[in-house]
């Protein structure tokens, strides 16, 4: 009966798609060659069906991205005036700028927001992505590209609009806006081979996925030059902070140090680095070149004013809570999968020449 789940699965989901619903029970029970009372008893207390049967039932589940619906007795186009915005960190300013464009473009609507903070981790936001569509959203806004197989499977079949933001991608679950890390990271570090310098460290905390994707265009860039060192990477799971910033660029001048520029993973850390730069009288940016990423307040009126690229952050809030209103509204979305791009402010830190 596994091997059928198995073989019948890209049959189900196109067919789902193709409902524009989300999973039934009914479809459960099909796939699992079982009743649909079946079904309901095993989910609402596995311990009335065999165990085997409760394998069959489990893996038709999984298969189809089924999420177990409180208000089963409502009507099936039933939904909530809720969209779910689902984001890593409440308190990180880059997405309270990006939360601040999906209110203001929401204005008067009947709609209103739930929020969740995944905590950069891809199975709490698994479990809210459950959660939120147990409740019957009208649309979900999801931060990232990088959920699990599960969670990609839930959005797909979730019955209502689904925009990821914060990335580009070829293959989004429904709708997507965003920039590209990559290609963000490799232009900062461009930009600070132009410069003149050659010893260009990265200095990176955290290291979540866009992070990974920063560091890539930094390396691709530094390749393409003849010029990467893995001694050059300095990086850490830990979250990132101001003093962070500072005591990595120590980690990596006490490792390499003839380091003469460095490209942070994101503002925080850049201001770290002039930080302890002014400390140690290293001067920037003859000595010391400095790019951060996002480009947040503190970067133009730091001494000297700090480089970083500007990322369109309230934009992408803006724009994908259009496009999650356009699809309700029953109007085409003509670029479901929008590239805002992104823009290097170049600024006295890496004004070498």
């Amino acid at each position: 009966m596994a091997d059928d789940i198995v073989s019948e699965q890209g049959r189900t989901e196109r067919a789902s798609r193709r409902g524009g619903g989300r999973p039934t029970i009914a479809d459960v029970a099909g796939l699992a060659g079982v009743a649909a009372i079946t079904v309901s008893r095993a989910l609402r207390d596995p311990s009335r069906v065999s165990a085997e049967l409760r394998a069959q039932i489990d893996a038709a589940v999984t298969t189809l991205g089924y999420v177990p619906d409180p208000n089963a007795r409502a009507l099936a186009s039933s939904r909530a005036d809720v969209v779910g915005v689902l984001v890593p960190s409440l308190t990180n300013v880059v997405f309270a700028d990006v939360v601040r464009g999906i209110y203001d473009e929401l204005g008067s609507s009947r709609l209103q927001i739930q929020m969740g903070n995944t905590h950069y981790s891809p199975l709490e936001e698994e479990r809210l992505v459950k959660v939120f569509l147990g409740q019957r959203p009208a649309a979900l806004i999801v931060a990232g590209i990088d959920q699990t197989d599960v969670t990609r499977k839930l959005l797909r079949t979730a019955g209502c609009p689904v925009v990821q933001i914060m990335e580009t991608a070829t293959d989004p679950v429904d709708m997507l806006v965003g920039f590209s890390h990559f290609d963000a990271g490799r232009e900062a570090t461009v930009h600070l081979l132009e410069a003149g310098y050659r010893r260009i460290g990265f200095i990176g905390a955290r290291m979540d996925p866009r992070s990974q994707r920063r560091l890539a265009g930094y390396r691709d860039a530094m390749e393409e030059a003849g010029l990467f060192d893995p001694r050059l990477v300095t990086t850490t799971p830990t979250p990132s902070s101001v003093s962070l910033g500072g005591q990595l660029l120590a980690d990596a001048l006490a490792r390499v140090p003839d380091i003469d520029a460095v490209f942070c993973n994101n503002d925080d850390l850049a201001l770290g680095v002039l930080f302890e730069c002014h400390r140690a009288a290293i001067a920037v940016p003859r000595r010391m070149g400095i790019c951060g990423f996002n480009d947040l307040d503190m970067m133009r009126v730091a001494f000297p004013t700090l480089t970083s690229v500007r990322t369109p952050r309230y934009e992408i809030g803006h724009r994908s809570m259009r496009m999650a209103l356009d699809r309700l509204a029953g109007n085409e979305v003509t670029a479901p999968v929008l590239d805002l791009g992104f823009e290097l402010q170049a600024r006295e830190s890496t004004r070498r020449r």
